[in-house]
């Protein structure tokens, strides 16, 4: 029997689509993750391959925890990016850290940063959602949401800059297929756009070309990750420095504060964007868990946070298919890939003007979907407690991040993203006239947009 394609809505089973489709549309969720869930290994000194093992494993666990329901990739977490240098004393000049055996305790505090998840997620269980809800309200996770693309996109702009033609490129191929694409073409934009724009930089740069070719063909078929060097377990083999254990506490784990709200505004996003309330179903108790303990075991050996990735919400929102099967593909896909060096070697060696235009349409639907989430809860403007909310977390997220990005408060850095979160929090929790109440209105109490479908 033919295989039958859904491109003129929704798709909530991926399986009417056929298993070909479906491992192309996994293998294009895998492909929208991996520059950037590369890119944090690369810029801290951990391992690419056990980077790359434990995002597909922490994904397959926060699907089985949360009832393999929300459609979530979960790839390397750049907030916690400040707090490994910070302990590494990564030099970014040379490439590298400054004292790489200290990344073990680094590890260990990003380890203990995911516990702060299963906390929170226990307070989600023992208070209810309404309790604690209502220190997140749409006036708050809308602009956070916001905040997180525009803070990202920077990094777009930058890859970009390195060839804007192989990254306009990269844009348009992912525009002409999602708009004006046929058939499965139409699903598919980012992988289009991923090896369209790749294979005109080989085209137009020869140089580029050489350095791809012998960088592949340097590389073996099969290999190992390294999942031992950085892990937590070395530290019973090691003379622990108390001092320094302390210092990556307190160092790291303030961050978790802006990543379990970005986690929150995340699920919300998704939510939006599929047509599901998952934080009700399975809950934010569940998902927060899920993140927390893949957080938890990745650190445990030797890989980076992990985190709910807006790039896999971004592809959602392109091609449509809902189905979290595509999801867990897209993990398998990844943990195969750890244990083929060349497959990485491919994949690190793309042009990075290509991840640029990826990144700059998907960072930038991130905050298009924070917009839809403020305007489509009506959040009333004219409520002046209101502006006041998101125009701190605006103008902190993006001022901070882009002056002096971070507040140093004794011996603990805050990205302005934290800051952000914090002070919005606070100050919605504090100001009267509250215009949000949960459980009135199902939009109102997830910040995110419900159609019955």
């Amino acid at each position: 029997m033919k295989e039958k394609t859904v491109i003129n809505g929704p798709v909530y089973d991926a399986r009417t689509l056929g298993k070909s489709k479906m491992l192309i549309l996994g293998l294009q969720h895998m492909f929208a993750m991996f520059g950037a869930t590369v890119l944090v290994p690369i810029l801290t000194g951990i391992d690419i391959a056990t980077t790359l093992l434990f995002a597909g494993l922490g994904t397959l666990l926060f699907h089985l925890l949360t009832k393999r329901k929300v459609p979530a990739f979960l790839g390397s977490s750049f907030a916690f990016i400040g707090g490994y240098n910070a302990i590494t004393g990564f030099d970014s000049s040379s490439g590298v850290p400054v004292n790489s055996d200290l990344l073990v305790y680094a590890c260990f505090g990003v380890a203990c940063t995911g516990l702060m998840y299963v906390i929170l997620s226990v307070l989600f269980k023992a208070y209810g959602v309404k309790k604690v809800m209502k220190f997140f309200p749409p006036i708050v996770t809308g602009p956070i949401i916001i905040c997180i693309g525009l803070i990202l996109s920077s990094s777009a702009i930058n890859n970009c800059n390195a060839n804007w033609l192989v990254a306009v490129a990269a844009i348009i191929i992912v525009i002409c297929f999602n708009i004006w694409g046929k058939g499965m073409t139409r699903i598919i934009p980012i992988l289009l756009g991923v090896i369209g724009s790749y294979l005109i930089s080989m085209l137009v740069d020869p140089a580029s070309r050489a350095a791809v070719v012998e960088k592949v063909a340097a590389a073996k078929w099969i290999g190992l990750p390294i999942v031992w060097e950085n892990s937590v377990f070395h530290l019973f083999n090691m003379d622990v420095d108390t001092g320094m254990l302390l210092s990556a506490l307190f160092t790291i784990v303030p961050l978790s504060l802006a990543t379990m709200v970005e986690h929150i505004g995340d699920i919300c996003a998704i939510s939006s964007t599929v047509g599901k309330n998952y934080v009700v179903d399975p809950g934010l108790n569940r998902t927060l868990l899920g993140d927390g303990l893949a957080t938890t075991l990745a650190s445990l050996f030797g890989a980076p946070a992990n985190t709910t990735y807006g790039e896999n919400t971004g592809v959602l929102a392109l091609s449509k298919v809902y189905d979290p099967r595509v999801i867990r593909i897209a993990a398998c896909l990844a943990i195969i890939f750890s244990f083929c060096p060349k497959f990485a070697a491919l994949i690190t060696a793309m042009p990075t003007a290509t991840i640029g235009g990826i990144s700059l349409i998907l960072y930038g639907m991130i905050s298009a979907v924070g917009v839809r989430n403020v305007v489509e809860n009506k959040v009333d403007f004219t409520n002046s407690r209101n502006v006041i909310v998101a125009a701190l977390i605006l103008v902190l997220a993006i001022g901070i991040n882009y002056s002096v990005g971070s507040i140093q408060i004794g011996i603990v850095s805050l990205s302005g993203l934290a800051v952000a979160s914090i002070v919005g929090i606070v100050v919605n929790a504090i100001l009267p006239s509250k215009d949000y109440e949960f459980g009135v209105d199902e939009q109102g109490d997830t910040s995110v947009n419900f159609i019955v479908r």
